[in-house]
């Protein structure tokens, strides 16, 4: 430590300030070549460019033919500062791009968005482009982020050739489930580059290696979203839970090579993963009866849906009529999935749990993590803006059984699944 340091308070504080100049310097000075392909997508490429730049990546940009029919070069060289390349022989000059200087120069090689047509053409070695050229060149790790409709995205030989590149040695970053360019509703979308940027600077920290074999051979459950809890045919007890964060998490797990159970309770979102089995619940007893019979075959699990505390103890068979002014319901305690699983965790097992509270955090997240038997626990609070339900983002903290608090900023819900999983990955 340089001289002049104090233990102490200040001390402290110069550490933490150390310690963010250093994340902040993840992507300073790396060389990344970019690569676009002939997609819809390409025009998240310039926002994924002006992201990397800013983190002070050095990046060329490699556009094939059919790339620039969506996006324009003059568009990618304003922003990276450099002459796009797109050809062997930009000039009649006999001057050429040497596909081999480009794959010794860079530290990451990044394919987003990736067509369908330019991973058959990695896997089979059809070098009719430079992006291929220099692919085939590289020595340095390759990333792939998939864009194209769902019915090509889940062909067996498009399953095929990611499946071969991984094989390979590539890193797939895997599209998300949204509004495709053909009006269908799938998984096919680019990952939103914000995203991809964090998976790379996680990457050259050494904490994430999204390739095969990682959390392969692995099964892992999630519980995700709220639970209905049944006053009549037509009312129920419930909570805003989307359920965001709970398939975000099996998703990321999913995408490192796991086979993922997810018990979901009544939610909009959708994941068309090939890893995850979606077991669909409504109440908590429903959540309850089907974590319990899945948590034994898994090597852990992940706790975050909002199940319901109290459920009424009768469920009319009619609708209940509002002609009176009042109504008084009896509600009776749901079954704690986390303790019950907690209690049968065997060796080698492990659980994560989720804690919102609205006071004294902290004292009784801690709690939660003893009483129920958890390897650590996500802490997030309804008094910090932008986390909590119905959102996109969220904050959280992660205590330990150890007592230990790590601390992290808001992030969108993905990059605070990939925190999670990579503190999985820890024990």
């Amino acid at each position: 430590m340089q001289k002049g340091f104090k233990k102490g308070k200040g001390g402290f504080i110069y550490f933490f300030y150390l310690f963010f100049i250093f994340i902040a310097m993840i992507l300073k000075g790396k060389k990344i070549i970019l690569g676009l392909t002939g997609s819809i997508a390409a025009y998240k490429a310039a926002y994924l460019l002006r992201l990397l730049v800013k983190e002070g990546a050095d990046v060329q940009v490699i556009m094939t033919p059919a790339a620039k029919e969506f996006i324009t070069p003059v568009t990618m060289s304003a922003l990276s500062g450099k002459p796009v390349l797109g050809s062997f022989f930009e000039n009649k000059d006999g001057t050429w791009h040497s596909h081999v200087d480009l794959g010794l120069w860079a530290d990451l090689m990044l394919i987003a968005p990736i067509s369908a047509s330019t991973m058959g053409k990695m896997v089979s070695g059809i070098c009719d482009n430079l992006l291929i050229t220099t692919y085939l060149s590289a020595k340095c790790p390759v990333f792939i982020a998939p864009a194209m409709d769902l019915d090509m995205f889940v062909h067996p030989a498009t399953v095929n050739n990611m499946e071969k590149l991984v094989e390979y040695g590539a890193h797939i970053i895997e599209p998300g489930v949204g509004a495709l360019a053909s009006g269908l509703h799938g998984k096919g979308r680019m990952e939103e580059p914000e995203n991809i940027v964090a998976k790379i600077k996680h990457f050259f920290q050494g904490e994430l290696k999204i390739g095969k074999g990682q959390l392969a051979g692995r099964k892992f459950l999630v519980n995700a979203g709220p639970t209905y809890e049944k006053i009549d045919p037509v009312r129920y007890i419930g909570n805003f839970s989307s359920g965001k964060m709970g398939y975000s998490i099996a998703e990321e797990l999913a995408e490192r090579g796991a086979n993922v159970v997810l018990v979901s309770g009544p939610v909009s979102v959708k994941t068309e993963h090939p890893r995850i089995e979606v077991v669909p619940v409504t109440s908590a007893s429903e959540m309850h009866k089907a974590c319990l019979q899945q948590f034994p075959d898994c090597d852990g699990a992940v706790l975050s849906a909002a199940v319901a505390d109290y459920t009424p103890y009768v469920c009319e068979e009619q609708k209940v009529k509002s002609d009176d002014k009042e109504m008084v319901l009896s509600l009776k305690a749901t079954n704690d999935i986390a303790k019950d699983l907690g209690a049968i965790k065997k060796e080698g097992q492990f659980l994560v749990g989720f804690a919102l509270e609205t006071e004294n955090a902290l004292e009784n997240a801690s709690r939660k993590l003893v009483d129920k038997n958890l390897d650590f626990i996500v802490l997030n609070s309804l008094e910090n803006e932008g986390a909590g339900f119905s959102v996109d983002t969220n904050q959280i903290s992660i205590i330990d059984k150890e007592n230990n608090k790590e601390e992290f900023t808001l992030k969108s819900k993905r990059e605070v699944a990939i925190d999670i999983v990579d503190k999985i990955l820890s024990l």
